[in-house]
């Protein structure tokens, strides 16, 4: 849990950091850029002999969907929602992460379905804003898409790794990072115009901080912690970076100097409700703590 948490602070100070230093710069290319630099960050600690044979192409495949694919998906969101839409949308990757995980061994956690379910409203009742009466459903299949990748590649890693407990997090690691860059990248070489590129020293430095920290270390550290946490506080901590990041861009970022009073609430409110998640999920009974093989 512990990597979790410091993984979920991370990514809050992150929300800010993108949505003050690097608009006007393509998105595709920041995801790209990102997940290169993560990839190169871990690549000194990457063990190919150690990993076994037939697990090479599932880590990559594993990265793809999980870091690509989710990338590219939630990105391209953005062109047909306006952002609290988006944001909105992504609060059902915790349940994705309690389904996949029970689908892939043909059972049903009820227990770990409440959890994400109540982590779930939490995230809602910070995130909810007026409704909408645009057209809204090729947004919200592609955040549907993004929540079930990322939720995938967490369930995925976090079964591999306790099925070959052997092998370090800090050996494998680069590999996903290189699935998910070549998905970014094809996206980039297809869609960014090159030649609009031209980053400013503080945005260098902030992409920098970005890929080797929030995506390298946060992603790796992310992982980890799935590995080692139980499904529904994986599934609770999905969301628990929702208050930090909004208190992040309230308190240090100053992005709503005339927020509305009700947002305290929301923010009170949705935050006791993550929070009591992750409890329930650490109090799960010892039978279903051992869900995955050791």
């Amino acid at each position: 849990m512990p990597y979790l948490a410091l993984v979920s602070v991370i990514w809050a100070f992150s929300f800010g950091l993108i949505g003050s230093r690097l608009q006007g710069i393509d998105s595709n290319f920041v995801a790209a850029a990102r997940l290169g630099l993560a990839g190169l960050c871990l690549l000194p600690f990457l063990r190919l002999r150690l990993i076994p044979k037939g697990s090479h192409g599932k880590l990559l495949l594993c990265g793809a969907v999980q870091f690509g694919l989710m990338y590219v998906c939630y990105i391209q969101a953005f062109q047909h929602l306006p952002s609290h839409l988006v944001a909105l949308f992504s609060i059902s990757t915790p349940l994705y992460v309690v389904l996949i995980h029970d689908l892939r061994r043909h059972t049903l956690h009820l227990r770990y379905v409440l959890v994400a379910l109540l982590s779930v409203l939490g995230a809602a009742i910070i995130k909810a804003q007026p409704g909408s009466a645009e057209s809204i459903w090729t947004g919200f299949a592609l955040m549907q898409v993004a929540g079930l990748s990322f939720a995938f590649g967490q369930v995925y890693y976090r079964d591999w790794k306790r099925a070959h407990p052997g092998v370090a997090d800090r050996q494998v690691f680069a590999l996903l990072f290189a699935g998910g860059f070549a998905v970014a990248a094809l996206a980039s070489i297809f869609f960014t115009d090159f030649t609009s590129i031209d980053l400013s020293g503080p945005q260098l430095a902030t992409l920098l901080y970005l890929g080797l920290i929030a995506s390298g270390l946060g992603f790796f550290l992310w992982n980890k912690g799935a590995a080692l946490s139980r499904p529904g506080t994986l599934a609770a901590f999905n969301n628990a970076v929702v208050p930090l990041a909004m208190i992040s861009s309230l308190f240090i970022f100053g992005e709503r100097a005339d927020i509305e009073s009700n947002a305290w609430i929301r923010l009170l409110l949705g935050g006791t409700c993550i929070f009591a998640a992750v409890l329930v999920a650490e109090k799960a009974p010892k039978e279903e703590q051992r869900l995955a093989p050791e």
